[in-house]
């Protein structure tokens, strides 16, 4: 089926970004003295922004007395090296030349914070993303699963839900498209697998970027 907009989830559908995560989130806990995580493990920790990622990574997560500085410590890292090893997803830049060249609207909401959805999203698909929309609920706007991103995504291109379609590989993005009113492809290259995917309520999937061609 053929939409007019698609908004993307960016970690885990457009790019592959869990090797720098995973670097970042392990120099933040080594550097204040705590394990490090696997890589297995940082992926099941992902998918709620990055401040549940490093609750989720330091022992007794916020409650622990270091959380703020290793929090901030990640965030720095991250900052500086989220370009290290993260990539498009095969076939994503030419599924996304494709959309632009078809006349459909494309936007990124992310629960990563929004400087570095901004940067990666410039950096990877400045010429193929007309709008990317990342985490500030300082200004009033709630992360993921709430609508407000995928809202404030529709408002900045001028366009309506009408006719759009979500898409996303986590059981964030499922309720974030619940609670949009859009329908949800979920992606099966991600850090979600099918079976977790469908006991959290998705109902189409696709493989390969090449599905989504309209």
């Amino acid at each position: 089926m053929s939409y007019d907009t698609y908004i993307f989830d960016l970690d885990g559908t457009l790019l592959n970004t869990l090797g720098d995560l995973a670097a970042s989130v392990n120099y933040a806990l080594q550097k204040h003295g705590m394990p490090p995580h696997s890589l297995d493990e940082v992926r099941r920790m992902v998918g709620n922004g990055v401040r549940l990622l490093m609750e989720r990574a330091v022992p007794d997560g916020s409650q622990n007395p270091l959380f703020d500085a290793a929090f901030a410590t990640f965030r720095q890292h991250y900052m500086e090296h989220s370009l290290d090893t993260t990539r498009p997803y095969d076939g994503i830049p030419e599924l996304l030349r494709h959309l632009k060249d078809k006349g459909k609207h494309t936007a990124v909401v992310s629960n990563k914070f929004d400087a570095a959805t901004k940067s990666l999203c410039s950096h990877f698909f400045q010429d193929t993303v007309d709008v990317a929309v990342g985490e500030h609920e300082a200004e009033g706007i709630r992360k993921k699963p709430a609508p407000d991103t995928v809202l404030e995504a529709l408002s900045q291109m001028g366009v309506g839900p009408e006719g759009a379609v979500y898409i996303g590989d986590s059981e964030v993005d499922i309720a974030t498209a619940k609670n949009s009113g859009l329908p949800c492809i979920s992606v099966l290259w991600g850090f979600r697998d099918r079976d977790f995917l469908t006991t959290h309520g998705a109902t189409s999937f696709v493989s390969s970027p090449n599905e989504l061609f309209c």
